[in-house]
C-alpha cells in the first residue's frame, strides 16, 4: 500500500521549509510507504530550488515545474495524473490543511470509503470572504444536480479508482471539487479547524476565487443558460405593472403629484424600458459568452499544463481520451 500526496506550489519558498519537516513527521506514522509529489506552478521564487534540494535529501519527495503559472486547478490537475499511490492526497502547500489530520483521512479509507474530503467548521479569513465562501457553496449546491458537500475545498483523499476516473476526464477548465463529488463512489467528510497560513501570502486574491466559482457553476450548471427565460418573464411582468401604473397614475395625476410623482408625457417609460431592457439583453449574452468560452477553450484541445522540467517523476504528456 502506498499513500501519494498531491501539492500544488505558487511562490512559497516561506513556507516550504516547515512544509518538508511537518508532512515528513506525520507519514512516518502511517505505517506505509509514501511519496510527496509537489507540483510548481511557475514560481518565481526559489520554489522550484527548495523542491529540488528536498528531492536529493528524501528521494520519496517529487516534484513537477510547469513551463508557467497555469492555475491551482492544472496542477492539482497535474499531480493526479502522475502520482502512482493506491490513494491520493490532495492539500495546498500553506499549512492551512494541517498534515497532521492525513492519518484520520488514512483510517476513513481503510474503512472503506473511495473518497474522504475535509469539512471546514472554522476559517481564519476575513468576515467578507467567509460570507462569499458559505453562499457560494450553498449557491451551488442548488443549481447542480448531485450531492455537493458544503464547506469542503481540495483537501480530501481519494482512492486510485476515483483518481483514475478523474483522470479520463478531458475537460481542461477543471474545478476537482466538483468532478469529485460529481463521480459519485462511497464518500464521507472529516471535520476540521482551517488554519492561518504558516508564511507568506495568499496566491488566491479575490479576483482568482471569483474565477474558480465561475468555473465550477458554469462547468457542472445549465441554470444560468435558463435565467435567460426567467429574466424574460420578470421584464414582462414588470413591462405590465408599468402600464397598469402609467394608467393609474393619468387618471389621479393630482394625487400622484402631491408626493412627487406627477405624471411626465412618455420620457420616465421610454428612458426606463429602453435601459431595463438593455441590461437583461447584456445579461443574457453574457452568461452565453461564458459558455460558448469553455467550449471555444475544449475545442482547441491544448493541453491544461505544460512541464517544463521534473525531479524523481517520469512526465506523462497530456492524453485526451476524447480524441
Amino acid at each position: 500500500m502506498r499513500i501519494s500526496v498531491v501539492i500544488p506550489c505558487f511562490n512559497e519558498q516561506d513556507v516550504l521549509p516547515s512544509l518538508f519537516q511537518r508532512l515528513t513527521a506525520a507519514a512516518e506514522t502511517w505505517g506505509c510507504d509514501w511519496e510527496v509529489l509537489c507540483v510548481d506552478d511557475g514560481s518565481g521564487d526559489r520554489t522550484w530550488e527548495l523542491l529540488s534540494a528536498q528531492h536529493n535529501a528524501d528521494p520519496r519527495w517529487r516534484a513537477l515545474r510547469f513551463a508557467r503559472n497555469f492555475g491551482h486547478q492544472a496542477a492539482v490537475s497535474a499531480g493526479l495524473y502522475h502520482c502512482v499511490g493506491d490513494a491520493v492526497i490532495v492539500m495546498d502547500s500553506d499549512l492551512q490543511d494541517p498534515p497532521e489530520e492525513l492519518a484520520r483521512f488514512i483510517e476513513k479509507w481503510q474503512s472503506g470509503y473511495e473518497v474522504v474530503f475535509a469539512i471546514r467548521k472554522k476559517r481564519k479569513e476575513g468576515w467578507i470572504k467567509r460570507v462569499c465562501y458559505w453562499a457560494f457553496y450553498r449557491l451551488m449546491g442548488r443549481l447542480v444536480s448531485f450531492e455537493m458537500p458544503h464547506d469542503s475545498g481540495d483537501f480530501c483523499l481519494m482512492d486510485r479508482t476515483v483518481v483514475d476516473v478523474l483522470n479520463a476526464i478531458p475537460e481542461r477548465n477543471r474545478f476537482v471539487r466538483g468532478l469529485r463529488a460529481w463521480a459519485g463512489f462511497r464518500q464521507t467528510g472529516l471535520t476540521y479547524e482551517r488554519s492561518a497560513r504558516a508564511g507568506g501570502e495568499t496566491k488566491y486574491p479575490f479576483r482568482q476565487l471569483v474565477k474558480l466559482a465561475l468555473d465550477g457553476i458554469f462547468s457542472f450548471s445549465s441554470v444560468p443558460l435558463r435565467l435567460a427565460s426567467h429574466l424574460g418573464w420578470w421584464v414582462s411582468c414588470l413591462a405590465l405593472f408599468g402600464v397598469v401604473f402609467t394608467f393609474v397614475q393619468r387618471l389621479f395625476k393630482d394625487f400622484f403629484a402631491s408626493f412627487g410623482l406627477g405624471y411626465v408625457p412618455g420620457y420616465a417609460a421610454i428612458i426606463s424600458s429602453i435601459l431595463f431592457l438593455g441590461g437583461v439583453q447584456l445579461i443574457c449574452l453574457g452568461i452565453l459568452g461564458e459558455y460558448i468560452g469553455r467550449i471555444y477553450e475544449e475545442v482547441k484541445g491544448r493541453p491544461p499544463w505544460i512541464v517544463q522540467s521534473s525531479v524523481g517523476v517520469g512526465i506523462k504528456s497530456f492524453h485526451n481520451p476524447a480524441r
